[in-house]
């Protein structure tokens, strides 16, 4: 056998103290599948004398992640910190530069430093592997990174944040508000207290991003997203959703046009008889859409300490394995740059709640503003909401569209609103035909 593959392991939280102890009870069996030992060698965090559940006891502690990712102990750092600047950010380089390998799952900091990093690994001859940045314990990256070099993506979508599946799938199912599901969610883990990385689509964004690197060859544009978030779905969307044949779920999507590479979060109307449809809770997924492959659809569970631990393992056995893959997929001088697609026709039309003040001609004055803009609609209702919130000069219509223009939705939105017709902003979903 080969020489024991060392790691340092920076962040001992959930997925830290998991990739610990899996590495420890599996040690046996991954000398056998990788041809030689691997084990934990250093570990740092913020507080030492936290008990994590694991024996630490033949590990070097160090109290500065950027020293231990110098240190000759090691030959692989392992950062599971998080966030996109330092010290993730520094320890990152710092390894790299001093030849080490690096596996990460700070999906924030390659979304916002990828390209960089991915170029310093390139030029030290090491890997800089992500699985775990991804989807989880999905394996995503591998499937795209390595399985699929023959495909030519066209489209790529998910649901890439278990919270807010969670939060979306016990709205419908049990009828819950936002905020009490939210909740929810606090109290089992599922959420953080400050819960707006994810119900806000920023997570979701920075996975995209990854992915739509690998899907198009195309430099990592994380700033370069249309993002929104689930905080304004409310019951009455939901159950409208239901009645027309769809579930809502919060989806990220990367697909190919003749402008450039469009990228977009948001909630989603997806049909109920769609493979994405029937992904309920923290569990997330993945499809594909390629020319060789046609369409491929992953699903798993998208957090959780093992699950996580078991991609970042992943990474580990494929340098124990001398198996080294360019980070993107290709060199990075070979990336195109990213370029943003133009507004698009939107196939699959648009669901639209408004508030309307309850006066003569003012479903009218809509319907006309929507034929000004080239919109045609499927159908416009008036709905009755259920509970005491909707003020008595008020009626909630929802419009459903054909096929158009998200700019030609939003111009029309915005003349209604100037028209006076409508109270607060109008909710405006996504009708996808997947």
């Amino acid at each position: 056998m080969d020489d024991v593959l060392k790691l340092g392991i920076a962040g001992l939280g959930t997925v830290g103290a998991s990739t610990v102890r899996l590495l420890q009870t599996k040690a046996d069996q991954m000398t056998v599948r990788c041809g030689r030992p691997v084990a934990v060698t250093a570990v740092t965090a913020r507080d030492k004398t936290r008990d994590r559940g694991v024996d630490l006891s033949a590990c070097t502690w160090f109290d500065d992640a950027i020293a231990m990712a110098a240190s000759d102990d090691i030959d692989v750092f392992v950062e599971l910190m998080g966030g996109s600047g330092d010290p993730a950010l520094t320890a990152v380089q710092t390894a790299l530069e001093n030849g080490k390998h690096v596996i990460t799952a700070n999906k924030a900091l390659l979304a916002a430093h990828g390209g960089e990093l991915a170029r310093l690994a390139e030029a030290k001859g090491v890997s800089l592997n992500y699985e775990a940045a991804a989807a989880g314990g999905i394996p995503i990256v591998k499937t795209m990174r390595e399985a699929m070099v023959a495909n030519d993506v066209q489209h790529i979508y998910g649901i890439m944040n278990g919270t807010c599946n969670y939060i979306l799938t016990r709205m419908e199912l049990e009828e819950m508000s936002f905020e009490d599901c939210l909740a929810d969610a606090q109290r089992l883990g599922y959420a953080e207290a400050d819960p707006t990385f994810d119900i806000e689509g920023f997570d979701t964004a920075h996975k995209l991003a990854l992915l739509t690197s690998l899907a198009f060859g195309t430099e990592i544009a994380g700033d370069d997203i249309y993002v929104e978030g689930i905080t304004k779905i409310t019951l009455d969307d939901v159950r409208a959703a239901d009645e027309l044949g769809y579930r809502i779920k919060l989806l990220g999507v990367a697909q190919r046009t003749d402008t450039g590479i469009e990228q977009r979060v948001h909630p989603t109307m997806v049909p109920k008889t769609s493979a994405i449809a029937q992904i309920d809770g923290v569990t997330n997924a993945v499809a594909i859409d390629a020319d060789a492959v046609g369409t491929l659809t992953l699903a798993g569970p998208g957090a959780g300490g093992d699950a996580t631990a078991s991609a970042v393992i992943g990474d580990v056995a494929d340098i124990a394995r001398g198996i080294m893959v360019p980070t993107c997929g290709q060199a990075v001088e070979t990336l195109k740059p990213y370029t943003r697609a133009r507004m698009r026709k939107h196939e699959g039309g648009y669901y639209i709640r408004l508030a309307v003040f309850d006066r003569t001609g003012a479903f009218a004055a809509i319907a006309t503003r929507m034929a000004e803009a080239d919109i045609s609609l499927e159908s416009i209702v008036q709905k009755q909401p259920d509970g005491d919130n909707q003020p008595s000069d008020q009626k909630v219509a929802v419009l459903i569209t054909h096929d158009t223009t998200e700019q030609a939705v939003r111009d029309a939105l915005a003349k209604i609103a100037e028209d006076g017709h409508i109270a607060g902003q109008a909710q405006m979903i996504r009708i996808e035909k997947l």
